[in-house]
């Protein structure tokens, strides 16, 4: 039997962009797939596998939806990030035509990633689960009027044929994920470039944000990301998720964080971990 800490748990069927991401990130692992985001949180939290990898935002599709309200929520730690490029095919029944074609299945990143030929061959998307699985339904369901956008690894899976390969509106599709795990698993600055992810609250009243993010500049500290979002029934209250460069261990972000916390309602540090290389090339 599979020590659990030998399994890295994702969501989708096999054959997802999270298994390939799985595979590429972590070869030593088994990956575990997982029905729902929340259920691949459990897993790593029930002991049914060692890490979880979880999509988090997409260069084309943008966030992934549950992410920012999962995480701060869960017992979990970010302690890596992995980009992956996504190719997405055209899957088909074998003999199935482009003509014929009137539905296309995918999870709603995915097809949000495709708009363009879902246009040009004027079918009607219908989200699911994730892409795999669409793959999956495509194959069950038998009618050749029915594709999936899909990894060609899941063509492979589900014995579909590629229809059209490289599929995305954009080249250089890309998504990014972020690795989980019970333990907090913090680097040494002295390694490389880090990247801490937080999440904190402020009232709903005039300059709160202004006040709370004021350290971060005053302290040279950049701010890759911060999204918003409300968290009660009155909206008073905002949540924001942010990301830093840096380790807090650093003074600059420590002095950053210290005010942060002195103007925000609650602060919740989700894990520091590496700078994935993507971003200097990229430029992220």
């Amino acid at each position: 039997m599979t020590d659990y800490k030998n399994r890295i748990a994702y969501q989708g069927e096999p054959g997802a962009y999270s298994h390939l991401a799985c595979k590429n990130a972590y070869p030593d692992l088994e990956p575990l797939p997982c029905d729902t985001f929340a259920a691949a949180f459990a897993a790593v939290e029930d002991r049914q596998a060692g890490l979880a990898i979880i999509p988090i935002e997409n260069s084309l599709g943008g966030r992934v939806a549950d992410m920012h309200h999962l995480l701060p929520e869960s017992t979990l730690y970010i302690i890596d990030e992995h980009y992956h490029s996504v190719k997405h095919c055209l899957l088909g029944l074998p003999g199935a035509t482009l003509d014929g074609l009137t539905h296309v299945r995918s999870h709603p990143q995915g097809l949000a990633q495709c708009r363009g030929l879902i246009e040009e061959l004027k079918v009607k998307p219908l989200p699911v689960a994730d892409t795999a699985g669409s793959a999956k339904e495509v194959k069950e369901l038998g009618d050749p009027t029915q594709a999936s956008i899909a990894s060609s690894l899941a063509g492979e899976i589900y014995g579909l044929e590629v229809m059209r390969e490289r599929i995305e509106d954009r080249l250089g599709n890309t998504t990014r994920f972020v690795v989980l795990s019970p333990n907090r698993v913090e680097p040494d600055p002295r390694d490389g470039p880090c990247m801490t992810s937080l999440v904190f609250h402020v009232r709903s009243v005039p300059a709160a944000l202004y006040k709370s993010l004021g350290g971060f500049a005053t302290n040279g500290v950049n701010i890759t990301k911060l999204e918003s979002y409300i968290t009660d029934e009155r909206f008073q209250v905002a949540q924001f998720y942010a990301e830093i460069e840096g380790h807090p261990s650093d003074k600059q972000v420590d002095r950053a964080i210290q005010e942060l916390q002195y103007f925000s309602t609650k602060l919740k540090i989700l894990g520091t971990y590496p700078a994935n290389s993507f971003r200097r090339q990229a430029g992220v």
